[in-house]
């Protein structure tokens, strides 16, 4: 049985983040992914500007050009009961799709020394002392193990969902002279992001633009339903040209976040899951990796260390799910107590920006 200082399981961008900082401080990390890359995600592709250096830290020399290339989206509008709200993104934020970022972050860990294992699915983690995975793979022991493994995996025991059941489902296209904005469209039982993710062509004018939504299945299952749900949205896409097959992800679930369970750290979606509008998902994946790294480095023992990444992450992150919270209540009220609101915030930049500021933090 193989034995390592850290296993990590899941390869996105909170799992990738952990081992690769863990290596780089002199563990011997084993990285364990159930599926292959490159592969596309449903996702915004939205990194804000907070994660923007860690992230170049992360890939090193061979892959920084994923970040400095990136389109930068310094706008963003939002489309709610017939108003237009816009608002500046400062620091502009990077768009990059999970199809690159993925891979790129997958062979930053190989490169860094990470042992890396894909196509193999964890079936059971044990604690006598020392942890005890069961894969696919074969069996592995390491002293501290990470939990990047999704919002629902097979590893930690969920609640049932209740209530409506809600999905994402996203899609790439083809545009002509799109706008450098995060454009949201927000309808009953839903919304759907909009923003340009690179250029295809050398003329700056037709552009990948991604189309990421979260809806109620009783309201739509395909994307071409979800365009029909917002009549500004339906009028754009009729001129957008698919690129790939839509991916899609099923039940999403908000809860409470919870950085720890049975002696593991848990990072990105295994912790808590983010409401998507607020465009910080990979951000806050990748910076509950790196402290949960952190955590583990600067302790004497796990025990300390899961106590310290608790405390910091109620700290340091918490606050951004506290806000997202709210707004979802907010937006979940009826127009006709939405409409005022709107008004005052197309006539406030400085609440607009208050707002945005809650959802963001900058460690």
């Amino acid at each position: 049985m193989s034995r390592y200082d850290l296993i990590v399981i899941g390869a996105g961008p909170g799992g990738s983040s952990a081992a690769i900082l863990a290596a780089r401080k002199g563990a011997r990390v084993l990285l364990l992914e159930r599926g292959t890359f490159p592969r596309h995600k449903v996702c915004g592709e939205f990194v804000s500007a907070e994660s923007l250096d860690l992230l170049e830290t992360l890939l090193g020399r061979a892959a920084a050009d994923l970040v400095t290339v990136a389109l930068r989206i310094g706008r963003a509008r939002l489309f709610l009961d017939g108003h237009l709200v816009k608002n500046s993104i400062t620091p502009s934020a990077a768009s990059i799709a999970r199809f690159e970022l993925d891979a790129a972050l997958w062979n930053a860990a190989k490169s860094s020394g990470v042992a890396t294992q894909d196509r193999t699915t964890v079936n059971a983690v044990r604690n006598d002392g020392a942890f005890r995975i069961m894969s696919s793979a074969g069996e592995f022991s390491a002293a501290a193990v990470i939990d990047a493994s999704g919002r629902w995996s097979n590893l930690g025991s969920h609640a049932k969902p209740t209530g409506p059941r809600w999905l994402g489902i996203k899609g790439h296209f083809r545009e002509n002279k799109p706008s450098q904005s995060v454009d949201l469209y927000f309808f009953e039982g839903g919304y759907c992001g909009v923003q340009p993710v690179d250029l295809l062509e050398d003329d700056h004018r037709t552009c990948r633009v991604n189309a990421c939504a979260m809806v109620r299945a009783d309201r739509a299952t395909e994307l071409s339903q979800i365009f029909d749900l917002h009549p500004d949205l339906k009028d754009r896409s009729r001129q957008w040209q698919p690129l790939m097959d839509p991916v899609s992800t099923s039940p999403l679930i908000f809860r409470k976040p919870s950085p720890t369970r049975d002696g593991m750290f848990l990072v990105g979606d295994a912790a808590a899951f983010v409401d998507p509008f607020i465009g910080d998902g990979i951000s806050l994946a990748l910076r509950s990796g790196a402290l949960a790294s952190e955590c583990l480095a600067s302790s004497a023992t796990v025990s300390l260390a899961l106590q310290a990444y608790s405390r910091r992450y109620e700290v340091e992150l918490g606050p951004i799910f506290r806000a997202s919270l709210t707004l979802r209540r907010i937006l979940a009220l009826p127009a006709v107590v939405r409409k005022p609101g709107l008004v005052l915030l197309n006539s406030s930049p400085r609440l607009k920006q208050y707002i945005v500021s809650r959802t963001r933090r900058v460690s």
